[in-house]
C-alpha cells in the first residue's frame, strides 16, 4: 500500500513539476527574478490551490494510517485525471534543453533523498504528510535546484561565449550588424536580410534569438564562413544588456529602430530604456555607420557620444533617407524615396502592412546603400520581403481575413496596428489581452489602447479579464456599447466567437498573444 501511494504520488510530481518548470523557462530562469515575482504575482493560485485539501485531511486524519492511504490515493488518482482532461495546447511548450536536463537532474536528487528515507522507515501518516507537503512545494524546490546550477551555468555560458568569440575573430571579412529598439527589430532584421541577399552572402539570427545564450548558438552552430555579413537581432531588459552583446561581437553597423516604453517596467524609466538602445550605436567604430530615426524624438535629441558615420531616416521630419508620397492600401504599400542630395525619386513597393513598415524599410535601404547595393536591387529586394510571422502578417482563415499582430504589442506598435485594420473594408473585430511589462505606467497605457479601439473596431474580444479591465474601462469612456465587448479567459474560444460575430467581410486583428504564465484560467 505504501509503495501504490508513492507511485501514484511520484506520477503527479512529474505532471506539476514539467508544468513549472515550463513557467521557469518562460521566466528566463529567474533571471532578474522574474520567476520569483511571476510566483508573488500569482501566490493565490500558487499556494491557494487544491493541494492544501491533501494535506488538511492528513492532518485532521493523522492517526488513522488506513484511512490515509485510501486519501492519498484516491486524491493524487483525481487530481492526475484533471490534469489529464484540462491538458490545453502550450503557447510556448517546454523546450527541453541541455540546461533544463541538468535541473531535472538536481530536481530529481533534492527529491530522492526524503523519497529514500519514506521508503526505509514503517508507514504512517507523517510520512504521507511530509511526501504531500514537497510535492506542494515543488515551485521552490525547481527555484532551489535552479539557484544550486547557477555555477555550473555561469561556466556553460563561460564556455559558450568564448568558442563564438573565437570564431568570430577568425572571420576576419565577416561584419557585424546590429539590429536594436523597443519594436521592430525582427521585422527589420528579415527586411535587411532580404536587401543585402540580393547582392551578398548573409546570415541573420534565426527566430528571436536576440539574447546572449541566443547569440552563442547562432555563432556556433549556423554561422557559415562565406558569410559576409551577419545581422544580429539584440533584444535586452535593462542597461548594460546591449553593450554585453556589443563587446561580444563587436558589430561594424548598427540600426535603431523606435523607442518606447516595451519593457518599462524592467528598464525602470524612459531613460534608461533610450540609454539603453544607444548602446549599441556607441559601441560602434569611428568607420562604424548607425542608422538612426529622425522621427523618433527620443533619437533626434540624444547627444551622441561616439564619431562614426549617422544616416538618418524618416518620414515627416528632414533626413538622409525620407519616404514620401507614401500610399497605404489593404494589399500593402508604396512609396517614394528619395536620397539628401540626389533630386531623383526611387519608387518603392511591398507587400507589407503599415507605416511601421516604411521606418524598417527605409533603415535597410540607408543601410543597403551605404554597403554598395544599387538603387535597382534595393528596389527589387524591397518588392521580395515577406510579412514575418506574427507580425501585421495577413492571412485567411476559412472566410475570415485574419491580421496576425500576435507576437509581442507596443504602444505605437498597437495603435499602428489598428491603423491597418482600419484600412480593411467589412467588418473589423480585434482580440487582444492588451499590454504588458509597461510598469506604472500599463493601466493607463492599455486604458488609452480602449480608446483607440473603440475609433475602429466593430467588435472587441478581450482575453483576461484581470488584465483587460483597463481597456475595458476605455471603450467605456468613449461611448462604446457593452453588447459589443466580449471577455474570455481562454484565448481558443475567441476562434469560435468570431465565427458567430463576422458578417460578410471580416477582418479580426490578433494583437499580443500573451505567454501562459499570464493566464488567468
Amino acid at each position: 500500500m505504501k509503495y501504490l501511494v508513492l507511485l501514484i504520488s511520484i506520477i503527479y510530481l512529474v505532471i506539476k513539476a514539467k508544468k513549472y518548470l515550463q513557467l521557469l523557462q518562460q521566466n528566463w530562469y529567474d533571471d532578474d527574478h522574474r520567476y520569483l515575482k511571476w510566483i508573488w504575482d500569482n501566490k493565490q493560485k500558487v499556494l491557494l490551490n487544491v493541494e492544501i485539501i491533501m494535506i488538511i485531511l492528513l492532518v485532521f486524519f493523522l492517526k488513522q494510517e488506513l484511512i490515509s492511504f485510501i486519501i492519498g490515493i484516491c486524491f493524487y488518482i483525481v487530481l492526475i485525471i484533471l490534469e489529464k482532461k484540462n491538458k490545453t495546447q502550450d503557447k510556448l511548450p517546454l523546450k527541453i534543453t541541455k540546461r533544463v536536463k541538468r535541473l531535472i537532474m538536481t530536481t530529481s536528487i533534492l527529491y530522492l533523498i526524503p523519497i529514500i528515507l519514506f521508503c526505509s522507515k514503517d508507514s504512517n501518516t507523517i510520512n504521507y504528510l511530509f511526501l504531500s507537503l514537497l510535492i506542494y512545494m515543488n515551485p521552490f524546490v525547481l527555484m532551489i535546484s535552479n539557484i544550486l546550477n547557477m555555477p555550473i551555468e555561469k561556466m556553460v555560458g563561460h564556455y559558450y561565449k568564448s568558442k563564438a568569440m573565437n570564431k568570430l575573430k577568425e572571420m576576419k571579412n565577416l561584419k557585424v550588424i546590429g539590429i536594436t529598439g523597443s519594436y521592430g527589430k525582427t521585422s527589420s532584421k528579415n527586411i535587411l536580410y532580404d536587401v543585402l541577399d540580393i547582392k551578398y552572402n548573409v546570415f541573420k539570427t534565426p527566430k528571436n534569438y536576440n539574447t546572449p545564450n541566443g547569440m552563442m548558438l547562432s555563432i556556433n552552430n549556423y554561422l557559415d564562413k562565406f558569410n559576409d555579413y551577419f545581422i544580429a537581432e539584440m533584444g535586452a531588459f535593462q542597461k548594460g544588456e546591449i553593450k554585453e552583446l556589443c563587446d561580444m561581437m563587436h558589430p561594424t553597423y548598427g540600426i535603431l529602430t523606435r523607442i518606447g516604453t516595451a519593457h518599462l517596467e524592467s528598464f525602470g524609466s524612459r531613460e534608461n530604456i533610450r540609454d539603453g538602445k544607444f548602446e549599441l550605436i556607441e559601441s560602434l567604430p569611428t568607420d562604424g555607420i548607425g542608422i538612426l530615426n529622425k522621427d523618433d524624438e527620443m533619437q533626434r535629441s540624444y547627444k551622441l557620444k561616439n564619431t562614426c558615420k549617422i544616416v538618418w531616416i524618416g518620414i515627416d521630419e528632414d533626413a538622409d533617407v525620407k519616404a514620401i508620397n507614401i500610399k497605404l492600401s489593404p494589399n500593402g504599400t508604396e512609396f517614394d524615396c528619395i536620397f539628401k542630395g540626389d533630386e531623383n525619386k526611387y519608387h518603392f513597393r511591398t507587400k507589407l502592412l503599415g507605416k511601421a513598415n516604411i521606418y524598417n524599410i527605409l533603415a535597410s535601404i540607408a543601410l543597403g546603400k551605404e554597403l554598395g547595393v544599387s538603387i535597382e536591387q534595393l528596389i527589387q529586394g524591397v518588392l521580395s520581403v515577406t510579412p514575418v510571422e506574427h507580425r501585421l502578417e495577413l492571412k485567411k482563415m476559412g472566410d475570415i481575413h485574419i491580421i496576425d499582430d500576435a507576437y509581442n504589442s507596443n504602444p505605437v506598435g498597437s495603435k499602428m496596428a489598428l491603423d491597418v485594420l482600419n484600412l480593411m473594408p467589412g467588418k473589423k473585430i480585434i482580440v487582444t489581452p492588451g499590454m504588458i511589462e509597461m510598469g506604472k505606467e500599463q493601466d493607463e497605457i492599455n486604458k488609452n489602447f480602449g480608446r483607440q479601439i473603440a475609433d475602429v473596431c466593430d467588435e472587441v474580444i478581450l482575453i483576461g479579464e484581470m488584465q483587460t479591465k483597463p481597456i475595458y474601462e476605455g471603450l467605456k469612456e468613449k461611448g462604446y456599447k457593452e453588447e459589443h465587448i466580449h471577455i474570455l479567459n481562454d484565448v481558443r474560444l475567441a476562434f469560435p466567437l468570431i465565427g458567430k460575430l463576422k458578417e460578410g467581410e471580416t477582418y479580426a486583428l490578433l494583437e499580443n498573444d500573451l505567454p501562459d504564465i499570464f493566464n488567468e484560467k
